[in-house]
């Protein structure tokens, strides 16, 4: 079967091609139209399909939209609850009307689309299926997925054998975990279904004294479920400006959500565990992108094993809903081979891109020994290779490198960035080198786990440690990615350290770059040293004229 994966309901709108159960393409919207998250997650906004997406995941594969065995939409109106608490009605209505018309939107957008081959796949269910048939073999397992909100729910607990889910619990709306960090985000001066990872990085200033009184609030419910009642955020510490400074208020408040939102999570896993006997979690949904919360599971839940998919967020339905026809439809579904599955440039094509923007560019003989020798120099390095990442996380793909033995390179690395500077960078770093200098799961691919870093290795490495001594890590096998291994390896032969800062390649308020012209425009705009994209390297005119 040929399936087209759509998400477009609330936000990160994405488009995922699956061919006979193989992952051929997946991205985001925002990476083409250039605007972050790809719309606001308004109902007036969800009629709006990721158009550009998913017409480059059909010419990716060489395929017109009437070649389409099937388009899975990641959200079934038929499960809106009308009237339900927690849904604003009138909203509701337009988003439900939107979301019935999506097959002739889809038809509009994406011209020879017959309308008739769109069907509806549950929220949550593709939520899960982005998970467990995309997690590396064996699939089979249980499966956690938290988020806002879906069509009447915020959850949903089960387990997969043979690639067929069986659903155990699902948490019905007003309550979820997702919407109450949301609102907690929104209360700290944040942007809401965009900045709650700013909060993650804030609890690691605070102590949870505000615990007890949540606990009160937000509790599981024994069944497999939970309860989140209202919460008096003001009451607790007052409303931050977007502006402002943030307080000890804040980052106490911060640090008590995130403690109780892993308590609960543990409860849920041991809830699930305990109903199953299962050795493996799988997670999906915007929870799952709560690194902090992950590594607390893995540590101190029921599983040996936990699989996050590295898009949890509602981008990874588009997959999860082209995985899961593609399994009904009796496709023998493989697991995605990486998070490496956007668009990429030949050397020609970058050349040609290089000589129209009529900047000086060379060829080194090796490209990561050039990047290392400027790594080396502490030069901050702008990399552009290969595909880029489905998913918020870079990877070696579309990433700011940077010297981590210098403390002063996590305000550096704010500052051309243009964000906060209580937020952490994070350590790429050879597989081989992992263990010794980092404690927690490794392999780590993904950058979905904060592990400790080792005391000895504190100093050493300063500018990847976060104040309460953690790194978000990503392990590079020289197997799965060669160029950036050899990268991490020619670096460590000049400095000893087998670690590189890695931050995603945009500026604030900036979807990551995806195309060569994206970053031509990020290097002019930003004091970047060096840009190496494809073979080529580029760099400023006063660091080439040296």
């Amino acid at each position: 079967m040929r399936v087209l994966g759509i998400n477009a309901i609330f936000h990160d709108p994405a488009a995922a091609l699956v061919v006979d159960g193989t992952v051929v393409a997946a991205a985001e919207e925002e990476r083409f139209s250039r605007r972050k998250h790809g719309k606001r997650p308004v109902a007036f906004a969800a009629w709006e399909p990721p158009e550009l997406a998913a017409r480059w995941c059909l010419e990716r594969a060489g395929l017109e939209p009437g070649d389409l065995d099937a388009v899975a939409y990641a959200y079934d109106p038929g499960l809106v609850e009308p009237g339900l608490d927690g849904h604003d009605e009138q909203w509701e209505r337009l988003r439900t009307l939107y979301a019935h018309r999506a097959p002739n939107f889809l038809a509009t957008a994406l011209p020879g689309l017959d309308p008739g081959i769109v069907r509806y796949v549950p929220h949550h269910v593709a939520h899960a299926a982005s998970a467990a048939l995309a997690a590396p073999r064996p699939c089979d397992g249980d499966v956690l997925v938290l988020d806002g909100r879906g069509e009447s729910h915020s959850h949903l607990a089960g387990t997969y054998a043979g690639g067929e889910l069986t659903p155990l619990h699902a948490q019905r709306l007003p309550h979820s975990l997702g919407l109450m960090y949301e609102d907690l985000t929104e209360h700290l001066g944040f942007l809401r279904s965009s900045d709650e990872y700013k909060v993650m990085a804030l609890a690691s200033y605070g102590e949870p004294r505000f615990l007890d009184e949540l606990r009160e609030h937000v509790r599981a419910t024994g069944d497999g479920g939970f309860a989140v009642a209202p919460i008096d955020w003001g009451a607790l510490a007052k409303a931050r400006a977007s502006d402002g400074e943030w307080t000890r208020d804040h980052a106490d408040l911060a640090a008590s959500v995130q403690a109780r939102l892993e308590e609960v999570l543990l409860d849920l896993a041991s809830w699930l565990h305990g109903r199953t006997g299962s050795r493996r979690l799988m997670l999906a949904g915007g929870v799952a992108l709560n690194c902090v919360a992950n590594s607390r599971l893995l540590a101190d839940g029921p599983y040996d094993d936990i699989w996050v998919q590295p898009a949890a967020g509602d981008a990874g339905t588009a997959l999860g809903a082209a995985l899961h026809l593609a399994q009904e439809g009796g496709d023998a579904v493989t697991a995605m081979p990486g998070a490496d599955l956007g668009r990429q440039w030949d050397e020609e094509s970058i050349a040609r891109i290089l000589d129209t923007a009529k900047v000086l560019y060379e060829r080194p003989p090796d490209l990561a020994a050039a990047v290392a020798e400027a790594l080396a120099r502490d030069e901050i390095v702008a990399w552009f290779q290969g595909r880029s990442e489905f998913g918020p996380r870079a990877l070696g793909h579309r990433s700011l490198l940077a010297h981590p033995g210098h403390a002063a390179n996590i305000e550096r690395l704010n500052d051309v960035k243009g964000r906060e500077q209580f937020r952490p960078i994070a350590p790429m770093v050879a597989l081989e080198h992992a263990a010794e200098i980092f404690d927690g799961p490794i392999p780590s691919p993904y950058m979905l786990f904060v592990h400790d870093v080792r005391p000895e290795w504190r100093e050493r490495i300063p500018a990847v440690v976060h104040v309460d001594g953690t790194a978000r890590v990503q392990t590079v096998a020289q197997g799965h990615e060669p160029l950036v291994a050899r990268l991490l390896e020619e670096f460590r032969l000049r400095t000893g350290l087998p670690v590189i800062v890695n931050t995603s390649l945009n500026t604030a308020g900036r979807p990551m770059v995806d195309d060569p012209r994206d970053a031509l425009e990020c290097f002019g705009s930003a004091p970047v040293d060096l840009l190496a994209i494809g073979p080529f390297v580029v760099r400023r005119r006063e660091v080439h004229a040296r």
